[in-house]
């Protein structure tokens, strides 16, 4: 109770009841009243015996109020901390849909960059029979032109040529123009 509280805290100090009645302005007998709990101080009084005995008016009335404001603060702390896990949370996900996205990009360039070198894949031969020369090209996308071939020498060359495999296509013209005594550079 409030009286045995004033008691308590007056004697802790050191003060009498008369020299606590005059810091607080008021009567020893008032003093030995609200240590009594007979009576209670007023509002004024109330602040007045909070100084004088060096102790808040909330811890004098034992107020809860401490205790409200220590579980406010540790909830928003709590919250707090569960927000910036979720934070950290959705910064992790950004991250790696971020690197999925980079290596996915990779990954199409260079399929992209593989597929666009096969279709632009192409070799060029220079053969002669008989002084006579003839430039053969041809590209893995079936282009196939041969400058000074007769109709049929063109259609002949068409069939050793591979436009999947250029290297095996050339070795197959050089073995045709050498089968004819010719030559290729």
């Amino acid at each position: 109770m409030l009286g045995d509280k004033i008691l308590k805290l007056r004697k802790k100090q050191g003060l009498s009841q008369e020299q606590l009645g005059e810091e607080v302005r008021v009567t020893r007998q008032t003093i030995s009243n609200w240590e009594l709990n007979e009576t209670s101080p007023n509002p004024i009084q109330l602040k007045l015996l909070s100084k004088a005995l060096n102790i808040s008016i909330d811890e004098l009335l034992d107020n809860e109020t401490k205790n409200l404001l220590e579980q406010k603060v540790s909830k928003t702390e709590e919250l707090a901390g569960i927000i910036i896990k979720i934070l950290k949370a959705i910064g992790i996900a950004f991250v790696i849909f971020f690197l999925i996205d980079i290596i996915a990009l990779i990954f199409f360039m260079a399929f992209r960059i593989k597929i666009s070198s096969e279709v632009e894949s192409s070799a060029v031969t220079v053969c002669k029979i008989n002084d006579k020369k003839y430039v053969i090209e041809f590209g893995s996308n079936n282009y196939f032109k041969c400058e000074n071939c007769s109709n049929i020498m063109a259609e002949e060359l068409k069939e050793f040529v591979d436009f999947n495999n250029i290297d095996n296509s050339i070795k197959n013209i050089e073995q045709y123009f050498k089968d004819k005594d010719g030559t290729c550079e």
